[in-house]
């Protein structure tokens, strides 16, 4: 199955469809307010992202509560932040690191 990138305004998904009306059609359920500006379909399978060109330094942590939040908000970040604040109990400032470096991470 092909691998596809999907631009929307606000983000870009990557995903497996069998061509790019189902791509389009996947991102359209997850985000229903984003309208797709751009659809590529990736020369090979795979899909890398530099934590160099994303600013991301030394060890990683993904956070599975963060990305629990982000996919729960539909990519919303202060909706996200909100739900992490009401699961974990953390104040707004550890809140928010925690949801926006899952995003930078690819959640």
């Amino acid at each position: 199955m092909p691998l596809f990138e999907v631009e929307t305004t606000s983000h870009i998904i990557i995903t497996w469809a069998e061509d790019e009306a189902a791509a389009t059609e996947n991102v359209r359920e997850s985000y229903p307010l984003e309208p797709p500006v751009r659809v590529t379909r990736r020369p090979r399978d795979t899909w890398v992202i530099s934590k160099s060109a994303l600013g991301i330094t030394g060890a990683t942590d993904p956070c599975s509560t963060a990305r629990d939040c982000l996919a729960k908000a539909a990519g919303d970040k202060l909706h996200a932040i909100r739900l992490y604040m009401q699961h974990t109990g953390a104040d707004l400032e550890r809140s928010r690191k925690a949801i926006e470096s899952n995003m930078v991470m690819g959640w």
